[in-house]
């Protein structure tokens, strides 16, 4: 852990003296609700890169919980942001109009899934969309029911906190929540029972899900669906293609619209522009933020066009929804992804994390799984006696990462999982350094657990 590295250097500690500082003056000033995964003080970045206010420079493994995919500050988006800024920063669309709003709109129309006719509107973030996607799904449908799953994230607001599973942190004391929200059955490969091979237990799974409409709410009383293409915080657990073609179906049978959340999954994180194409189904409406934007504050919704129209003016917006700054940075973004593969690149990716930890299954047989699709790639730890999860080793492996130069997160209800969201730009020779650093860490934390 003390290797001369090439592009990691922590020497001034981690937190260092003046990281410390900051620390405590946001004890004093921050809300302690806000929560803070590692104890950097981040100055600048660079592509993969960051380095903090004490000089130490880390390889990111995070990327702003997937925000950066185009990597921290790219050029082509801080050129267009200051060039946006020195004009106009917001006028407020629904005052009056600019044409980078109509721009973006308009290449997400063109390259979210499917040839039928779509519009698109946006707001601020991933909670905000999914707010919005599911008024625009109840104003179509006249039907109030939305169903999520199990161990599904949709946000932090009320609507949001009531279509995620996860108990703690995000909902504990926090209700009572939005009615008329439904919780379906997830699929979980990892945890199928040994027993089932794996086209039996897709069959359980869509038995279950079918089941959930007799048992919990009618088919006849649901507005839509949302899913997340592959599951976020719930684990980086990717479902079986027929389960997702069976849920759509049912879907499209029942009047039910499909909505793909794809917050996390999009801009290239999966290795496709977005992870449902890969199942070869075309969602209703569609929910994005995080990397759209390399980081700037936006979130859009895009869908059937008879679908988005079904709320009058007024209906759906806000002050700063799609604002000028964050429009032109959007462009910039999938200009960006389009030109250089960031699909392709982030397919090889995933293949070098997948890669380096099968391969390290037989000497740590801690690793329960290693899973993913692209790039959005995870690792499951769990005891290799009882497979119970082993949440302690993987508090030890974040922090020894980061105290080594490395900053990643985790995962999952159990917290059990260490996932990868590094941006799409990361070299080779970056991302083999990090997953270097994390095997080190790893022999030492699994030595000493």
């Amino acid at each position: 852990m003390s290797k001369q590295r090439k592009f990691v250097n922590v020497s001034a500690g981690v937190p260092g003296p003046k990281a410390k500082a900051i620390t405590e003056r946001r004890q004093q000033s921050v809300a302690k609700g806000i929560s803070n995964l590692t104890p950097v003080v981040a100055e600048s970045g660079k592509g993969a890169l960051l380095t903090d206010v004490d000089g130490n420079t880390f390889i990111d493994f995070a990327a702003a919980i997937g925000t950066v995919n185009a990597g921290h500050c790219p050029e082509e988006v801080v050129a267009a942001v200051k060039a946006q800024a020195e004009k106009l920063i917001h006028p407020g669309f629904n005052v009056a109009m600019y044409e980078s709003y109509i721009q973006l709109a308009e290449k997400l129309n063109q390259i979210t899934p499917g040839t039928h006719e779509k519009k698109t509107m946006f707001a601020n973030s991933g909670a905000e969309a999914v707010e919005n996607a599911v008024k625009i799904a109840r104003k179509f449908t006249g039907r109030p029911g939305i169903v999520s799953f199990t161990r599904a994230f949709h946000g932090r607001t009320l609507l949001g906190m009531s279509l995620t599973s996860k108990v703690k942190p995000y909902k504990f004391q926090m209700g009572p929540f939005a009615p008329a929200t439904y919780k379906a059955p997830f699929p979980y490969p990892f945890h199928k029972p040994a027993s089932m091979t794996d086209d039996e237990y897709v069959d359980f799974c869509l038995k279950q899900f079918e089941e959930f409409f007799l048992t919990e709410v009618a088919a006849e009383e649901v507005a839509a669906v949302i899913m997340e293409p592959v599951q976020g915080e719930g684990g980086f657990i990717v479902p079986p293609k027929k389960f997702v073609q069976g849920v759509v179906e049912f879907c499209k049978k029942n009047g039910i619209l499909f909505i793909a959340d794809e917050i996390q999954t999009g801009f290239c994180r999966t290795g496709s522009m977005f992870a449902i194409s890969q199942f070869d189904v075309v969602p209703d409406i569609m929910t994005m933020s995080k990397s759209i934007a390399a980081g700037m504050p936006i979130s859009a919704v895009t869908g059937r066009a008879e679908v988005m129209d079904a709320p009058n003016p007024g209906e759906i917006g806000g002050t700063y929804n799609g604002s000028p700054l964050a429009c032109v940075a959007a462009l910039a973004v999938i200009e960006k992804m389009e030109r250089e593969d960031l699909a392709g690149r982030s397919q090889k990716i995933g293949e070098t994390i997948r890669n380096h930890f099968s391969a390290l299954q037989a000497e740590f047989p801690v690793i329960g799984d290693v899973r993913g699709l692209g790039a959005m790639c995870a690792v499951e730890f769990v005891d290799p006696a009882t497979g119970a999860p082993a949440k302690e080793l993987v508090g030890k492996l974040i922090k020894g990462c980061y105290e080594s130069g490395v900053i990643c997160l985790s995962a999952g209800v159990n917290g059990n999982i260490i996932r990868f969201l590094s941006p799409l730009v990361i070299t080779d020779e970056q991302l083999q350094e990090g997953l270097d650093i994390m095997t080190d860490v790893l022999k030492s934390v699994y030595v000493t657990n």
